[in-house]
């Protein structure tokens, strides 16, 4: 098991990515605090899958936004395990919305939960782990590295500045933490499931792989660089979306 005995705090773990990542990191040992912001009753189904799976899990309710919140979510966290060895950053939303039909709210509250979140949850989680080591996983987006276009600027901006914040991170806490980010292209989640049907055609046309790709196997990255199997990675963006041009 790559995650014995370790124990990973995700956030925006009660669907998609996050998720995915959690089984994942379950079925490798981890015990999992699930935070989630509004779906409870699949949060505490998820902690109930972990159990299954022979491992140890809570949830926290949390809005990775408020520095109060993310506070006590670390204290409840270290209270019923001791520790955190590893952060999944995955919290995200999205507006698909016109650009300038995004009121100034709205490019606030994508910066805060995509942005300042990373940031807050980063500077507690590293709190505890510069005691005795720990990994940082941020999840970015394409959008970070290549705009998706002007309807989306608010996120692609968000998703800059979780790229730009990993390197930072990574140079501030080494050699205790390492931190890494991926950068996932189109992957089938709920954030996705409104595209219209012929935009969604198209995107997958422009992917080798002619598909979206699924949270399991960006789980499976994230596996990777929590793992020591990435033990000499430190401040790397990993694109994974099936090659997209």
């Amino acid at each position: 098991m790559k995650l014995k005995d370790k124990v990973a705090l995700i956030t925006g773990a009660s669907r998609g990515i996050g998720r995915a990542t959690a089984v994942r990191f379950a079925k490798e040992g981890a015990k999992i605090i699930i935070n989630y912001f509004s779906s409870e009753s699949q949060a505490k189904k998820l902690v109930e899958e972990i159990k299954k799976i022979g491992s140890d899990a809570i949830a926290i309710k949390c809005d990775v936004s408020q520095e109060k919140e993310v506070k006590e979510m670390f204290g409840q966290a270290l209270k019923k395990f001791g520790k955190i060895d590893v952060l999944v950053n995955n919290a995200g939303i999205v507006y698909d919305i016109p650009l300038f039909q995004k009121t100034v709210e709205q490019w606030k509250r994508t910066l805060d939960v995509n942005l300042i979140g990373v940031f807050l949850c980063s500077k507690y989680a590293s709190e505890i782990m510069l005691k005795k080591g720990g990994v940082i996983v941020n999840i970015s987006s394409t959008n970070g590295i290549n705009s998706n276009g002007p309807d989306s600027a608010d996120y692609d901006a968000s998703k800059v500045g979780v790229i730009s914040l990993t390197k930072n991170l990574a140079e501030e806490l080494a050699p205790k933490i390492r931190i890494n980010c991926i950068a996932p292209g189109w992957i089938d989640t709920d954030m996705n499931k409104n595209l219209p049907k012929d935009y969604v055609k198209g995107e997958k046309e422009k992917t080798f792989l002619k598909r979206f790709g699924t949270p399991e196997e960006i789980a499976s990255v994230a596996l990777f660089l929590a793992s020591d199997d990435a033990s000499f990675m430190s401040g790397s963006i990993m694109v994974v979306d099936g090659g997209y041009k």
